[in-house]
């Protein structure tokens, strides 16, 4: 056993060494970091499973609604999660350079920022949110448009939660606290399940018995980070005379970060809007296929997707106490993390696609293009995905913010929408088409990402003062 630990901890070294006085994070502490983080995720995954089988149970016209009101409902989210990650990285540099002061101003003013933004957008939605479903989706049938609506309301008053929350754990992820999180995240989903169950099965409500268990959970975890957050006895905490204050100065730093990255997943959502009319046009047996295949996807993609906040945590402390040879040591060290968990991930999984696939109703045809749909996947994912995704964090979290966001919408709105009309339209390659195109997406920013980390331009950007 102890030759396998020693042979791990060989093989995640980096050549450059750094002292170990300097290194602030021991294997075991990434570990210890990276795990939660990983559990919290894929808790997530399994839950939104889980509710989506339990609103099937409510009917057709439910499942509708509620399916078109999630995708208008993940941009709310992306804001949120882009102000989070904002405040994340200021707070994570602040935390590096010992500043605690400027990081409690930065930890309160994240919370200020993120209520105001959420309670503004509640607010439209109550007063717009008929104009924006019928202007996004456009004529449905009258079923669907209640339900539709029903879930969009009450969704609306948990965003001011939801928002609460992804900031405060955001707080808490930048001081490498994230077994706290997870915590609260298994509570919140069990309250959510739970709350679902009883809501669909045993109230008979429909679309508001899966909707207020939502907004419960989420009240619960917002309430609980929030008191979190407000400890003493931390680095870093929300003070409430500054969340009751407004300083432009920090504001500024928080929304240097944030803004960036709102645009860039705003441009992202709409490209998979455009990608979902091209997919659109190859008939029922590949829609079917690529709408389960994306299901998997999103499981399989889960090790590299939750190597991110590390990156953001380890990478911003190092930036913030100024140590960039010690950032450039663990942006190393954590890829290398991402492509063994990767690898490993992305294999073990496809292994039980065919499992999987049996609970599916598909045909015969539409199981085996899933199967193609899902080896491109992973395949590419293990290849690309650790530098496109988890070490564009890295040089996030150290103030790159312009250059991630550039390179992400020519990769994602300019290759892959062209591509995907290349292969999948001009070629008549269907959804495998669109695969490739994606995985030709994640290469060229795979590659633009490994030419910054190595100009090491990364290391002269200033996100604290």
């Amino acid at each position: 056993m102890n030759k396998f630990v020693m042979s791990f901890n060989r093989l995640l070294e980096p050549k450059k060494q750094i002292p170990v006085s300097r290194q602030r994070f021991s294997n075991q502490a990434l570990i210890a970091l990276i795990i939660p983080i990983i559990i919290e995720q894929f808790l997530a995954l399994l839950v939104g499973i889980a509710d989506t089988l339990m609103i099937s149970y409510a009917g057709e016209a439910a499942v509708s609604g509620v399916s078109l009101v999630n995708q208008l409902n993940n941009v709310f989210i992306m804001i949120f999660t882009a102000l989070a990650s904002g405040g994340a990285i200021v707070a994570s540099q602040y935390v590096g350079s010992e500043d605690r002061k400027n990081g409690n101003l930065a930890a309160s003013q994240l919370v200020l920022l993120i209520l105001l933004i959420s309670v503004i957008l509640t607010a439209g939605i109550f007063v717009f949110g008929e104009n924006i479903f019928n202007l996004i989706f456009g004529r449905v049938e009258t079923s669907v448009f209640d339900a539709g609506m029903t879930y969009l309301y009450i969704s609306a008053m948990s965003f001011p939660f939801l928002a609460l929350y992804n900031g405060c754990a955001g707080l808490y992820r930048s001081m490498g606290k994230t077994k706290a999180i997870m915590n609260i995240s298994i509570i919140m989903n069990i309250i959510n399940v739970v709350g679902n169950y009883i809501g669909v099965f045993i109230l008979h409500a429909g679309v508001a018995g899966v909707a207020y268990p939502s907004l419960i959970s989420r009240i619960f975890a917002a309430v609980v980070m929030m008191v979190l957050s407000m400890k003493k006895d931390q680095m870093i905490y929300v003070e409430i005379k500054h969340v009751l204050s407004w300083n432009w100065n920090m504001v500024k730093r928080v929304f240097r970060i944030a803004i960036p990255n709102s645009i860039e997943n705003g441009l992202f959502q709409i490209s998979k809007v455009a990608l979902s009319s091209i997919v659109a046009l190859f008939g029922t047996v590949q829609i079917a296929a690529n709408g389960i295949a994306q299901s998997f996807w999103s499981m399989s993609a889960l090790f590299a997707t939750a190597m991110g906040p590390a990156f953001v945590t380890v990478i911003g402390q190092y930036m913030g106490a100024g140590d960039k040879e010690g950032a450039d040591y663990y942006m190393i060290k954590l890829l290398k993390m991402t492509y063994l968990g990767s690898v490993i991930w992305n294999f073990v999984f496809f292994l039980f696609t065919p499992f999987l696939l049996q609970f599916y109703s598909l045909s015969q045809e539409g199981k085996q293009l899933v199967i193609i749909l899902v080896i491109i996947h992973n395949v590419f994912n293990a290849l690309f995905c650790p530098t496109a995704f988890s070490l564009s964090n890295g040089l996030r979290a150290a103030g790159d913010i312009r250059y991630t966001m550039f390179s992400a919408i020519f990769s994602t709105v300019v290759v892959r929408v062209i591509f995907s009309i290349i292969l999948g339209l001009w070629l008549n390659m269907g959804v495998i088409g669109i695969a490739l195109a994606m995985a030709i997406d994640w290469g060229v920013k795979a590659l633009l990402t490994i030419t910054r980390y190595y100009s090491k331009k990364w290391q002269n950007f200033q996100v604290i003062d």
